[in-house]
C-alpha cells in the first residue's frame, strides 16, 4: 500500500469515525474469513459496517474524533465496528456474534464519545428495540387518559348505582 492509498484509507476512516454514533474495537484472529463476512452481512443490515485496517492507520484516522478515546484499544488483529443510526442493533449483532464464535473478543466501546466497558455493551444488547420502546411509551401514555376517564366516571357511576338501589329498596318496600 503506498503513501497516497493511506491517505486516502485514513480520511475515508476519519469520516466514519466522525460520523459514527457508536463504534466497538474488537479482536478476530483466527476467525474465518466465511464468519467475518457473515457479521458484515448483519451489521449492514442495521446501518453499520465492520472495517479492518493497520493499527497505525486506525489511530490517525481515530484522532480529534469522539472515538479517540480507542486508541489504546488498537494492538493486536483489529476490527472497528461503526454504527450510524440506533446503537442497540448492532449492540445486539456483536454480542450475539462474541457469543457464538470464541474466538470474536470485543475490547472495547464508545458511545456518542463516552467509553464504554463490555459489559455496558452487553447490558446495551439486552435492551428491546427502538421500535419497541416506542410502542412501550405510546401504550403509556395512552392508559394514563383512559385511566383518568374511568376515575372521573367512576364517581357519578357509584352515585347512580346507589340511587338506582335507593329505587328498587323503596319499590320493594311498598
Amino acid at each position: 500500500m503506498n503513501r497516497d492509498e493511506k491517505v486516502t484509507l485514513v480520511s475515508e476512516l476519519n469520516d466514519s469515525f466522525s460520523r459514527a454514533k457508536f463504534t466497538v474495537v474488537a479482536d478476530y484472529c483466527g476467525l474465518k474469513v466465511s464468519e467475518i463476512q457473515k457479521i458484515r452481512v448483519e451489521l449492514r443490515n442495521c446501518d453499520s459496517e465492520m472495517r479492518i485496517a493497520k493499527n497505525t492507520l486506525l489511530r490517525r484516522a481515530a484522532k480529534d474524533t469522539d472515538n479517540a478515546a480507542l486508541n489504546d484499544d488498537f494492538v493486536g488483529t483489529t476490527a472497528v465496528v461503526m454504527s450510524y443510526a440506533d446503537p442497540v442493533a448492532p449492540a445486539k449483532v456483536i454480542a450475539k456474534f462474541a457469543d457464538d464464535f470464541a474466538k470474536f473478543s470485543i475490547r472495547s466501546a464508545v458511545l456518542d464519545g463516552e467509553k464504554i466497558s463490555v459489559d455496558e455493551l452487553v447490558a446495551l444488547s439486552k435492551l428491546p428495540a427502538k421500535e419497541v420502546l416506542l410502542g412501550q411509551l405510546l401504550s403509556v401514555w395512552n392508559n394514563v387518559p383512559t385511566g383518568l376517564v374511568q376515575v372521573l366516571t367512576g364517581v357519578p357511576r357509584t352515585f347512580v348505582y346507589g340511587l338506582q338501589a335507593l329505587k328498587e329498596k323503596k319499590e320493594s318496600d311498598n
